[in-house]
């Protein structure tokens, strides 16, 4: 707030105490009071007058830069009337206690909103364990009659596991803290029960796997990197060639991090596409042209790594497959040999 700002804003009041002068200057004058008297008069009226109009200025000029100061560093605008000062003049109280009871009304529908949210991811979670028994009884009766109907049968269950497991992690996704437990885990042994959990696909395309160069050993959660890197290789079989497939996983250690990669010689994404590929819900040209992604899969890998403090990388050339790494700082993670 500017010097010209407030006397703008106070343009009335002053102007009725000038013309208020003026009238009864003249009136003085008219009546035969000396001009040094008139100006004695003046000076007694706006000297108080400008006085006060300043200190008021300084007042508030203090009182809201103190505001903007706070603003500025606050991370959370919203705690505004809970940290700042209560004002002393009455304008500033009253919109102090508006502050007040407006943050007051928007945390109380914050949490009705969390309410809901938390009530609506138990949900899913519970039908999310619910569903498993029918899937499981499924499979039985599969290995029970196994024929060429059944395998297909259980192909289609295995992508329903594959989206229940989805849902379930995007479900958590706000809550890695809550269900975080951190172990000495063995890339190589964490590799392999992926690649066992794909082997079907493997085999019934044609897919040849290189696993020779993945070693190291990290501490992380077991579970989370499991479901990242079954998300990875299950994107590298999807949109692999349908001759002569390949991916090959390797481990490459640095100074400061280990570098997880799964390299294919796929299909490749766009180089339009490559930069969106971990936006929610994009499914960029291939999504659409082979009609099997929902544009969740890469978007929860880079958020769960974000939250584990892994670094997550795509690279790809159109036609000639894709690239995904993923960093394991040492220096945060405290990876071992």
């Amino acid at each position: 707030m500017t010097l010209k700002e407030y006397v703008k804003d106070r343009t009335v009041f002053l102007l009725i105490n000038f013309i208020l002068f003026i009238i009864i200057g003249g009136i003085m004058i008219l009546v035969g009071v000396n001009v040094q008297t008139v100006f004695l008069i003046f000076c007694i009226w706006f000297f108080p007058l400008i006085t006060y109009v300043m200190i008021e200025y300084f007042k508030q000029k203090t009182f809201y830069n103190e505001i903007t100061s706070i603003m500025e560093n606050l991370d959370q605008k919203y705690l505004l009337p809970e940290v700042m000062k209560e004002p002393e003049t009455v304008e500033g109280k009253a919109l102090y206690e508006v502050l007040r009871q407006a943050n007051k009304d928007m945390h109380e529908h914050v949490k009705s909103y969390r309410d809901r949210e938390n009530e609506y991811r138990e949900y899913i979670e519970t039908w999310i364990h619910e569903i498993k028994t029918p899937i499981a009884s499924t499979r039985l009766i599969i290995e029970n009659n196994q024929n060429g109907v059944t395998r297909n049968i259980q192909e289609e269950v295995k992508k329903i596991e594959e989206y229940i497991e989805q849902v379930l992690y995007y479900s958590r996704s706000n809550n890695v803290s809550k269900d975080y437990l951190i172990k000495e885990i063995s890339l190589v042994d964490l590799v392999r029960r992926v690649i066992k959990r794909n082997s079907r696909d493997f085999i019934s395309k044609g897919i040849s796997i290189d696993l020779e160069k993945v070693e190291g050993t990290v501490f992380s959660d077991a579970k989370w990197l499991e479901f990242i890197l079954n998300q990875l290789i299950g994107n590298a079989i999807k949109y692999i060639r349908e001759r002569d497939g390949k991916v090959i996983i390797h481990t490459v250690r640095n100074e400061n991090n280990i570098v997880l990669t799964i390299e294919d010689n796929g299909i490749g994404i766009t180089e339009k596409d490559l930069h969106r590929v971990f936006e929610k819900g994009f499914t960029g040209e291939n999504g659409r042209k082979f009609g099997k992604s929902t544009g969740i899969g890469l978007y929860l890998c880079k958020k769960l790594a974000d939250q584990l403090g892994l670094g997550l990388t795509i690279t790809s050339n159109r036609g000639e497959g894709t690239k995904v790494s993923i960093i394991f700082p040492l220096a945060s993670v405290n990876f071992i040999q």
